[in-house]
């Protein structure tokens, strides 16, 4: 017994040592694998509050920040609040006369942002902002399921803080509205011509099969009805444009990967049904109460716009190059990627089909409106898109890859971020003060620090660093903008006019943007001063017409000087002129 004890013990001993070890290897994992999922649970609401922040930043911030600009913002806004007010959502009318160069998608989601929020700038701008993130959420979608989280994540980043979608988000104009419909459109185009993989199908039957993936009766339906339906809003946004851009890019990629079966199937009944209801009842309900709707809207603003120059936006034929790398910036320089070798050759025949897809429904747009002879910059907006889908999708693979190139074009982007304040000094408005120092400042310590990212191989990071960092001076030049709200728009000489001297304003040879601007926000067709009117009257001139009316009239009083291009007087004529016998 004495001999066996110790045995015992020992034994008893090395069991209790084995508990011991093998729970505190078990509370070692445990541990680890709840700091692993505090990891991944911290970088998800990580991201999921840049892309928030970005999808904010870049297509609702600061939305009335500044006033109605241009020509065709107050124009717009004017036909959607005489809907909301005249109850007529039929003809669109400007200054109560018919006005057919729009059809009325926008006008109806203006009117109705009216009745719901009131009528002001954030309004008229709210449908182009939340038809940018329908379609920028389209695209995440295609890109989740062609490339996974990674891929989505960059569209939901890159795409948003792109100059043309940052500007026409923030535009009381049709361009948005129609280009996000039409994206939409050919998002479920590309379901339907069964480029998009079934959720359910395994990877490794990815490459099986005769054709592309063969989607499910029901998702193909769906597809088609959605394609029809999208088609259908973006006709009556713009116009027949939708279904030459739409029906372009399709020939463009059918050209290329001779897939005409798939194609074809975009004709399908359910397409072709979904699309004549969505669109068609409008156009012959208005055709119907306006015998000239369709010689106005088809005939001059369609096929007279296109190929005569008779309303005047004439430019070269490669007016959309600088253009369309304008509207891609910061990230234009990722696109080079399909240049490359390894851009140049897809993993197969899929995924070439896919990028093919996107380059066709990218340059068809640029090729199309570069042979109009009016050329406007929204016009190439439809482009910008899929041509932000590709530079994501470059992104993706370069980082997946470790190249070299990454690195480069992070660089370029950081250097391209290091200037930026230039175009504040060659702008035409007086962009000064603290803000601007601050811009400048902020750009170029954030450029190095890109660069420097890029010099250390940090290239994710520093792609992350330069989304926060445009975001910053975007809210930035949000501000400035407010600021400058007096030069660029006719919204705060209006509140210096008032209400009471609103029906006694004239303006005089006033800049044609400023003109309609003026009319909007007095609520009134304004009239051309001139020495015949009797009595004084407030006038609202440029500076460099201002010295042709002291000819005319004397000045009485000075209301507003705060910008160049709208000055506020109160005169009186010199003389009263006689009336023709």
């Amino acid at each position: 017994m004495s001999d066996t004890a110790p045995a015992v013990a020992n034994k008893s001993g090395e069991d209790s040592y084995r508990d011991i070890s093998f729970r505190e290897s078990s509370t070692r994992e445990n541990s680890l694998r709840d700091m692993a999922l505090r990891d991944l649970s911290f970088r998800k609401i990580s991201w999921a509050v840049l892309i928030f922040l970005t999808l904010y930043v870049c297509y609702f911030s600061h939305l009335g920040a500044f006033g109605f600009i241009g020509p065709d913002e107050p124009r717009y806004a004017w036909i959607a609040r005489d809907m909301a007010e005249s109850g007529d959502w039929v003809t669109p009318r400007l200054y109560d006369k018919p006005w057919f160069e729009k059809p009325v998608f926008y006008y109806w989601s203006a009117a109705l942002c009216f009745k719901l929020f009131g009528v002001n700038e954030a309004s008229a701008r709210l449908p182009s902002a939340i038809c940018a993130l329908v379609a920028t959420l389209a695209l995440a979608w295609l890109a989740l399921r062609l490339g996974g989280w990674h891929s989505a994540r960059w569209v939901l980043l890159l795409l948003p803080s792109t100059v043309g979608m940052i500007g026409l988000s923030h535009a009381a104009a049709t361009d948005m509205p129609f280009s996000a419909m039409l994206s939409v459109a050919m998002v479920c185009a590309a379901v339907a011509v069964e480029l998009v993989p079934p959720a359910e199908l395994p990877a490794e039957e990815r490459r099986e099969g005769q054709s592309l993936f063969v989607q499910g009766k029901k998702t193909t339906y769906i597809s088609l009805a959605l394609f029809g339906l999208f088609l259908g809003v973006a006709v009556l946004t713009k116009g027949p444009a939708a279904l030459i851009l739409a029906g372009g890019a399709m020939l463009l990629w059918v050209a290329s990967t001779k897939h005409w079966r798939e194609v074809l199937r975009l004709f399908h009944p359910i397409s072709v049904g979904t699309f004549l209801l969505i669109c068609l009842p409008w156009y012959v309900l208005c055709a119907r109460r306006n015998p000239d709707f369709f010689r106005i809207f088809i005939i001059e603003h369609n096929f007279k716009r296109y190929l005569t120059p008779e309303f005047q936006h004439i430019q070269p034929f490669w007016y959309y190059l600088p253009i369309t790398i304008i509207a891609l910036l910061p990230w234009i320089f990722w696109l080079a990627w399909f240049a490359k070798s390894d851009g140049r050759k897809p993993e197969d025949r899929y995924q070439r089909a896919q990028i093919l897809f996107l380059t066709a429904w990218g340059v068809f747009p640029v090729l199309f409106f570069s042979l109009s002879k009016s050329k406007l910059p929204g016009y190439v907006l439809p482009a910008v898109f899929p041509l932000g889908f590709l530079i994501s999708l470059a992104v993706t693979r370069a980082l997946k890859s470790g190249s070299v190139f990454a690195r480069y074009v992070l660089g370029l982007t950081g250097a391209l971020l290091f200037v930026s304040p230039g175009w504040i000094f060659f702008s035409r408005a007086h962009v000064r003060g603290p803000l601007v120092s601050l811009y400048a400042f902020v750009a170029a310590v954030g450029g190095l620090m890109v660069i420097g990212a890029a010099a250390i191989r940090r290239t994710r990071a520093g792609i992350i660093f330069s989304v926060v960092l445009v975001l910053f001076l975007l809210n930035l030049v949000y501000v400035s903008l407010d600021k400058l709200d007096p030069q660029i728009s006719a919204r705060s000489c209006t509140k210096q006019i008032g209400l009471e001297r609103a029906a006694n304003t004239y303006s005089f040879k006033l800049q044609r943007s400023w003109r309609y601007q003026l009319n909007f926000y007095l609520h009134r067709e304004v009239a051309e001063w001139s020495p015949n009117i009797a009595g004084e009257a407030v006038v609202v001139t440029s500076e460099k017409n201002l010295e042709e009316l002291k000819q005319n009239a004397k000045i009485v009083t000075i209301i507003s000087e705060q910008s160049p291009e709208a000055e506020v007087v109160s005169v009186k004529p010199l003389f009263l002129a006689r009336p023709p016998l």
